[in-house]
């Protein structure tokens, strides 16, 4: 029997990852009959140092699905971001945190969204609901999803159901949330590895509205000035794309985790959608108090089309 694939969104985050692992446990244990984790990129350094200290091997790498395979899709929904043959493949359900775009089913579907934080705080309320005990190191991969998402519950995204889950997910996994917390997100601070191509590719989303298309990218350090060392040579990876992909904007976020504070790269025919708001010099824009692309940086391009 053709096994069930569950994976995230393209360029895969934390949530994306650990999310696709907890998702296939769950269901898994719900249908008696293996549901396979899987990715659509490579994993980032803050996902590999919480698949390390959990002991859980990453998920295959899948490009793309066969018509009538059978998936879940967990983290998105927008067929933009998501593998190659979506259109011809069999959805069976979709567990989000997102908006709704770009998205239609010719059958119907398990369709379960929150405007919370995190995917695995929606998961974290499936476990309970269907009565699924959590297994320690899926509730720790959970956790890190959680913690990532919400910049250990920093983000303007965090809601108490995200800090709920938190705080129960954290006794199954019996760590130290602040501690761990902290280690995982210094984890993923590390960029100097990438090379510029990688480095606006790492968390980087493709959408679309009204055939104005666009990404929005992001990269979380300690030190944005460490990132913008390299300003020119990512400047010329993101023209690259632009040209490749037919863009009118992409829009490349550094976050400053410890200050919660972004400057973003914006390059385009269509910077004004970020200009109308914050000024940009150089094509960098000045970005205080943003962390959130879903709640802070999406709604204003969203806006300003």
């Amino acid at each position: 029997m053709e096994k069930t694939l569950v994976f995230g969104h393209k360029n895969p985050d934390t949530d994306s990852i650990c999310s696709s692992i907890a998702m296939a446990n769950l269901q898994t244990k719900l249908l008696g009959e293996e549901v396979v984790p899987c990715r659509l990129g490579e994993i980032n350094e803050e996902t590999k140092y919480a698949l390390n200290y959990f002991d859980v091997e990453a998920p295959k790498l899948i490009e793309k699905v066969e018509e009538a395979q059978k998936v879940i899709l967990v983290d998105h929904n927008e067929f933009t971001q998501s593998v190659d043959g979506i259109e011809n493949a069999k959805i069976l359900a979709v567990v989000d945190h997102h908006r709704i775009n770009n998205f239609q089913t010719s059958e119907p579907l398990f369709y379960y969204a929150q405007p919370v934080g995190c995917t695995s705080t929606v998961l974290f309320e499936l476990f309970n609901t269907n009565n699924i005990k959590i297994e320690q190191n899926i509730a720790g991969l959970m956790l890190s999803a959680i913690i990532s998402d919400t910049l250990l519950l920093k983000s303007p995204t965090t809601t108490d159901k995200d800090k709920k889950a938190v705080e129960e997910l954290a006794k199954i996994a019996n760590i130290d949330l602040s501690t761990y917390g902290l280690d995982m997100l210094k984890a993923g601070t590390n960029l100097d590895k990438y090379t510029e191509q990688e480095l606006i590719n790492l968390d980087a989303k493709s959408m679309e509205k009204d055939n104005f298309k666009y990404i929005i990218a992001q990269v979380n350090t300690v030190s944005i000035p460490d990132v913008l060392k390299r300003k020119e040579k990512i400047e010329e990876e993101i023209k690259k794309v632009i040209k490749e992909k037919g863009l009118c904007l992409f829009v490349f976020v550094i976050t400053d985790i410890v200050n919660s504070n972004s400057k973003a790269i914006v390059l385009g025919e269509r910077t004004d959608v970020i200009s109308k708001t914050y000024e940009i010099k150089d094509n960098l824009a000045e970005m205080p108090g943003v962390v959130s692309r879903k709640k802070q940086v999406l709604p204003l391009v969203e806006k300003n089309i």
